[in-house]
């Protein structure tokens, strides 16, 4: 990271560069991020988030993704898989989902750090959930439903209401959650639901609870991020080390969701 860094990146210059992009105060904007991407960071993460926060001010709301997928069926798991002996097992003693207490996987230090940040709340999907800070933190998090990891009762449809934005802080759309989004407005042929678990927390003790959601892929999703590039709607820079994109979240959805529809099988 240093050999690739100009100079240090500090919360100062990764604010300029964020305006520089689209940034503001007041918007509401829903950040995938990696961390490596943007080069030697002064304070690492915790500079990243300071500068995001700064810029959007407690009148705005920082959402990012906080999943913690191995808290999910163990039939699965393909990255990677576990023998069949050991399913029921997973299943029996995997700690339920914590709010406080649950850490993110593979999410980044940024996504992380960012679910322990103050007065951040975070919904309640044992797998799929996501920390929210600012104006719509409570609105965009809350009733999350257990069936509806990316569907119309996430924190995904909340931030589509509120006419927010995505920002690709270093990171592709093959990690824009957004499109899974765009799924559950699409039809295609195939399109089907898949029978999933996880561990939960009720009030009479902890529950291996199996559910119905839909079945999720990704593989198009940068096809998909390349063509609504083109079609002008992504403004993109440098932030830091890292091409970054910033793009309205209802127009994204609303492209994905035709273009699956009309292209899927």
């Amino acid at each position: 990271m240093i050999r690739k860094s100009e100079a240090p990146t500090t919360v100062e210059s990764l604010e300029a560069d964020l305006r520089a992009l689209g940034l503001a105060e007041g918007q509401v904007v829903l950040v995938h991020s990696s961390l490596s991407a943007l080069g030697w960071v002064v304070g690492g993460a915790q500079a990243v988030v300071a500068a995001l926060t700064n810029i959007l001010t407690d009148s705005g709301t920082l959402v990012m993704p906080a999943y913690s997928t191995g808290n999910s069926e163990p039939s699965h798991w393909r990255e990677p898989p576990v023998p069949k002996a050991w399913w029921q097992v997973i299943r029996d003693h995997m700690p339920a989902f914590d709010r406080k207490l649950t850490p993110t996987r593979e999410m980044g230090a940024i996504a992380e750090l960012f679910r322990t940040w103050p007065d951040v709340r975070r919904s309640d999907h044992p797998a799929c959930s996501f920390a929210a800070w600012g104006r719509y933190a409570h609105a965009i998090t809350a009733d999350h439903r257990l069936n509806s990891a990316f569907g119309e009762e996430s924190p995904l449809a909340r931030v589509y209401d509120f006419e927010g934005h995505v920002l690709l802080l270093g990171v592709g759309h093959d990690r824009n959650s957004s499109l899974h989004y765009a799924e559950h407005k699409a039809v295609w042929p195939s399109k089907a639901q898949l029978q999933v678990g996880a561990a939960v927390q009720f009030d009479g003790g902890r529950q291996w609870v199996q559910y119905e959601d839909l079945n999720h892929a990704s593989g198009d999703f940068p096809e998909i991020g390349w063509d609504f590039v083109q079609a002008g709607r992504v403004r993109i820079a440098q932030v830091a080390c890292a091409k970054c994109q910033l793009m309205p979240q209802k127009p994204l959805v609303d492209f994905a969701a035709d273009w699956m529809s009309r292209k899927r099988k």
